[in-house]
């Protein structure tokens, strides 16, 4: 890949990542219930949903599943139920009272939170429809795919993880601020109504051409 390609498609990179979607929405939400460390391993579980989009759409299939409206339609609507169902566990979650210095932050397990992230991104049709979309303008189809497929990936992945990082310590600076479990409670329900929110744009879109 050319340098001035790859510095467009650098470019690129940190505006998708830096939009709000559900990815930010799961890493804010991790970092505000569990803080940074624990919390980040949900951006571990994003990274890997983007790496098999990537590769879903270098093996030519991105095409084959965003022209079938029935492979979009059931791929959303996984997402929208999954989206709900993190919206009734961050309504639900229990909240613990930090006024003491004692005060124990509930832990995810990391696998768990590493599935979640993967299931977030891996479910969002539209993601896979966009890259689809962009990711061939910055291929040489003369060049040696398989090279540049990887340079995208790595960029992407780099990239998507330092914005990660940012939306999950923001959060988690954020419940340092959140002493008791009243003020938590507002704020999980504040972000159950955001992943609700998601899930509700994700069940108006369409296919493309529908």
């Amino acid at each position: 890949m050319a340098l001035h390609t790859w510095l467009a498609f650098f470019a690129a990179c940190w505006v998708i990542s830096l939009s709000p979607g559900a990815g930010a929405i799961a890493s804010m939400s991790c970092g505000l219930q569990y803080g940074f460390w624990r919390g980040y391993w949900n951006a571990l579980g994003l990274q890997l949903g983007l790496v098999l989009q990537i590769f879903i759409i270098a093996a030519g299939l991105g095409a084959v599943l965003a022209a079938s409206a029935t492979a979009f339609t059931c791929i959303k609507w996984f997402g929208v139920l999954y989206l709900l169902y993190l919206a009734v566990r961050q309504w639900r979650a229990a909240p613990a009272d930090l006024q003491d210095e004692a005060g124990v932050r509930p832990l995810g397990k990391p696998l768990t939170l590493v599935f979640r992230g993967f299931l977030v991104n891996i479910s969002n049709p539209k993601a896979l429809v966009f890259m689809l979309a962009v990711l061939p303008q910055f291929i040489d189809p003369h060049a040696p795919l398989v090279a540049q497929y990887l340079t995208i990936s790595v960029t992407m992945v780099c990239v998507d993880l330092l914005v990660m990082a940012g939306y999950t310590g923001l959060a988690s600076r954020v419940l340092r601020l959140l002493r008791t479990p009243r003020q938590q409670r507002r704020m999980n329900r504040t972000f159950a109504g955001l992943f609700a929110a998601a899930a509700t744009f994700l069940a108006m879109l369409r296919p493309a051409g529908a």
